[in-house]
């Protein structure tokens, strides 16, 4: 299955003690680069949570953040002493220090990290529905890049036609290579009133074909669209095969436009550079 790495997902649920809202959105990256923003309850979570993403997604930059209602407050607030008495003797220090600056607000004092002590029965509810919560919007987050994926890889499908089918009006316009040539190069010699003995003007002829000769690229195209065709219904994942492929699928399309000897010819090198260009770009969102 062909999986993008363009998504969002978001999930919202509440519980006993409140709601947790998660939001994941992933895009291209090389390598699989996770970012966390998560409220302090819930940064102990983070290793656990970030293997989740390690064993269920391989390419992307994922961004997953968390936001806690009011509602999570727990019920009966618990101040953590040791904490508030630390806070209180650094803030009368700066008092002491900076006579000017003003008494602290209580309200204040209470949104300091720590300050407040979540009773435990709460803080594991709060932790088991993040966890609940992050599963659920990482399964979404894999529908769509599975959805997103599926039409990448039918895009891709079309312009690997759209390749074969210029490939093959190639194959069949090599076969009048040689007698181009030869009547391209009378021409030539009956402009410049020139006579060229029989037998040399054949290899001369031999030579310019076998310049102008492009069955190997062609070849190896149509070993190319195969390769692609193959990735594209394998296990993945599949965005660096594929970005290797379209390596060599221009390599071959320069090889040919830079052999062309007529117009036709260069016309077609030309579409199938930019068709390539077009799947290249495809191939850039896939996993």
């Amino acid at each position: 299955m062909i999986f993008s790495m363009t998504a969002f997902a978001r999930d919202e649920r509440t519980f006993e003690a409140g709601a947790i809202t998660w939001e994941i959105r992933s895009v291209n990256h090389r390598y699989l680069d996770v970012h966390f923003r998560l409220p302090d309850p819930l940064r102990e979570l983070e290793s656990a949570l970030r293997e989740s993403v390690r064993t269920r997604l391989k390419r992307g930059k994922v961004e997953c953040s968390a936001r806690l209602s009011a509602g999570t407050t727990a019920a009966h607030l618990e101040i953590n002493r040791p904490v508030l008495l630390h806070l209180l003797a650094t803030l009368e220090q700066l008092r002491r220090d900076a006579p000017e600056s003003a008494a602290p607000n209580p309200t204040e004092l209470l949104r300091w990290p720590g300050v407040l002590a979540e009773p435990a029965e709460e803080a594991e509810l709060l932790k088991a529905a993040a966890t609940i919560g992050f599963d659920a919007a990482l399964d979404a987050l894999e529908h769509q890049r599975a959805r997103e994926g599926a039409a990448l890889a039918q895009v891709i499908e079309e312009r690997l036609g759209e390749v074969e089918a210029i490939v093959n009006a190639l194959r069949g316009a090599t076969a009048d290579i040689v007698a181009q040539q030869r009547e391209r190069l009378r021409a030539r010699l009956a402009d410049l009133e020139v006579t060229l003995d029989p037998q040399r003007l054949e290899q001369e002829v031999a030579v310019l074909a076998q310049r102008a000769d492009v069955t190997e690229e062609i070849d190896r195209l149509s070993i190319h669209v195969a390769a692609a065709r193959k990735d594209l219904a394998s296990d993945g994942p599949h965005g660096r095969r594929l970005d290797f492929l379209m390596q060599e699928f221009n390599r071959e399309a320069n090889t040919l436009a830079s052999k062309a000897t007529d117009a036709d010819t260069t016309r077609r090198a030309i579409d199938l550079k930019v068709i390539i260009e077009q799947i290249r770009e495809q191939v850039q969102n896939i996993e």
